[in-house]
């Protein structure tokens, strides 16, 4: 079945990185669009960014020059590169995939503050 695994969340201050990923398995990755969201508390999930072969890439404006999306199809994973993080990116980050119907991860809390 498909199961998604994220993780490389935590705390950190404004200004900082971190690098999350997620470990996809149950379908043929390297066919499929892969997506992070986030969901801050007492908002909607939004998309933040989206990967697709051969290597098609989109990220939302909000995060536009800070984060970066990547996938290893040799690992079936798929990363975000977060850079120069702000409060306001504070959220649970999840990884997402559309086969049919969508499959979530747990979910991966980012905590920025100072």
């Amino acid at each position: 079945q498909v199961q998604l695994v994220e993780s490389g969340g935590g705390l950190v201050q404004p200004g900082e990185s971190l690098r999350l990923s997620c470990a996809a398995s149950g379908f043929t990755f390297k066919i499929y669009r892969m997506a992070w969201y986030r969901q801050a508390p007492g908002k909607q999930r939004e998309l933040v960014a989206s990967i697709s072969t051969p290597g098609s890439t989109d990220v939302s404006d909000s995060v536009k020059g800070r984060f970066t999306i990547s996938s290893d199809n040799a690992k079936n994973m798929v990363s975000l590169q977060m850079n120069s993080l702000k409060p306001e990116d504070t959220a649970v980050y999840y990884c997402m995939v559309t086969i049919g119907r969508s499959y979530w991860g747990q979910g991966t809390q980012v905590t920025v503050s100072s």
